[in-house]
């Protein structure tokens, strides 16, 4: 991959689009397009209610066929790509994991191909939608913080949607201290200054600190059995998953069917980021890292592959001979090992016991009285919404941050483990 810039200039954050102020996430995202669009908007902003009603695919299927032509700016883009992602996965998953469609049809799927190849993402809803760029302060004057934050449009799931997505990008918004260091960390490494290493590594870890501190507040905004028995068909693809082992048919674009996966946490591109940064080796079940690259915008997955292609941090460390850069790493990979636990927390919470639940609910076939959580899709029981086996794939990747750690402290937290 060729980098953006001479690898003799200062690294910078400037050309690959990313906000000095906000990260990745999209600054201001707008909530209306232009007055030619309203047929999109008006279904999008009623998914949750139209699939309820089980009358969404009926008003799908009576939408005009609309040109992208009018949509110059890139968030008048980007909310176009929100609102026909969410409406897609509502068309496919209305009737649950029982009756899926092999067709979208082309009043959907041609303007939301054109528009995927425009911004260059997939035609399915992806974290740089759902979450990057479904925001909107309700007092425009008050701060980026939860109880400030609403979403522009939703799936079906109620306030679980709006904690699951809001949470996220309060996620995304502890990363931005983080983000702001990695040039600092690249060109310390580069001209051998070891304390600005140091001292950004240090700045770093604080932010993943608070990455940490955000994802807790998961538990507090989202109902386990709503995000697992609703909520996650909705995030769900047509990649790998057993519901649609055919794909889906993107009628007008072309005839045979295409396979992508759903949304996910690693389509986030702050973990790509930080694992090039400091070393971490992905092989094997990892792949669908390298995969979801392609569900970022283009400019995020040029960021990653362009700190890939610098001089290698970890290297750099142990060639030195500097206590403060030793210590300031292995803190580093140690708290990004600590939120990837948490991370498998959090699955543990959200699917792996309300799967166990759910199981145990058919078993005894007492579905009048199990509620949603019984009627949760039974094939994506052990599957993340991006289609992988999601414990042993969580875990792998745990272990490979793990195996970065410089070689005492490795063999160290292998035996505490």
């Amino acid at each position: 991959m060729a980098a953006y810039i001479d690898s003799t200039a200062p690294f910078s954050l400037d050309v690959y689009h990313v906000s000095e102020e906000l990260g990745f996430i999209l600054p201001e995202p707008l909530h209306e397009l232009p007055p030619y669009y309203q047929p999109w908007m008006d279904i999008a902003q009623r998914v949750p209610e139209l699939v309820l009603a089980h009358e969404l695919r009926a008003h799908i299927n009576k939408m005009p066929l609309l040109s992208i032509k009018f949509l110059q700016r890139h968030r008048e883009l980007r909310l176009a790509h929100l609102a026909l992602g969410v409406m897609t996965m509502g068309y496919v998953w209305q009737e649950g994991e029982t009756n899926t469609v092999e067709m979208l049809p082309h009043t959907l799927a041609v303007p939301y191909w054109e528009l995927s190849q425009r911004l260059g993402l997939p035609p399915i809803l992806t974290h740089a939608d759902a979450v990057l760029a479904n925001w909107r302060k309700k007092d425009p004057e008050g701060p980026l913080d939860i109880e400030n934050l609403e979403l522009v449009v939703s799936i079906p799931g109620g306030e679980s949607v709006r904690g699951f997505f809001i949470v996220t990008l309060m996620v995304e918004r502890a990363a931005i201290p983080a983000l702001r260091s990695i040039p600092k960390v690249i060109n310390g490494v580069r001209c051998g200054d070891t304390k600005a290493v140091a001292k950004a590594l240090e700045d770093i870890s604080q932010s993943i600190d608070g990455m940490a501190e955000s994802l807790r507040l998961m538990q507090a905004h989202v109902d386990p059995s709503v995000f697992y028995g609703i909520m996650r068909i909705f995030l769900s693809g047509w990649k790998d998953n057993p519901c649609m082992p055919n794909g889906l048919v993107y009628e007008g674009v072309q005839t045979e069917p295409m396979e992508y996966s759903g949304g996910s946490a690693a389509q986030s591109s702050l973990l790509h980021c930080f694992d090039e940064l400091l070393g971490v080796k992905h092989e094997a079940k990892s792949a669908f890292l390298t995969c979801m690259r392609n569900y970022m915008l283009p400019g995020h997955k040029q960021l990653i592959g362009d700190i890939s292609l610098q001089p290698s941090l970890r290297t750099f460390v142990q060639q030195q001979e500097s206590e403060q850069l030793t210590v300031a790493f292995q803190e580093c990979v140690t708290k990004l090992l600590a939120l990837r636990s948490y991370h498998i927390t959090v699955v543990t919470h959200f699917i792996t016991i309300p799967a166990a639940k759910a199981r145990q609910l058919r078993k005894q076939s007492r579905d009048e009285e199990a509620g949603m959580i019984s009627k949760a899709p039974a094939t994506l029981e052990e599957r993340g919404t991006g289609g992988t086996g999601i414990m042993s794939f969580l875990k792998t990747v745990r272990n490979q941050t793990r195996d970065t750690l410089l070689p005492k402290t490795s063999k160290e937290m292998k035996h505490k483990s």
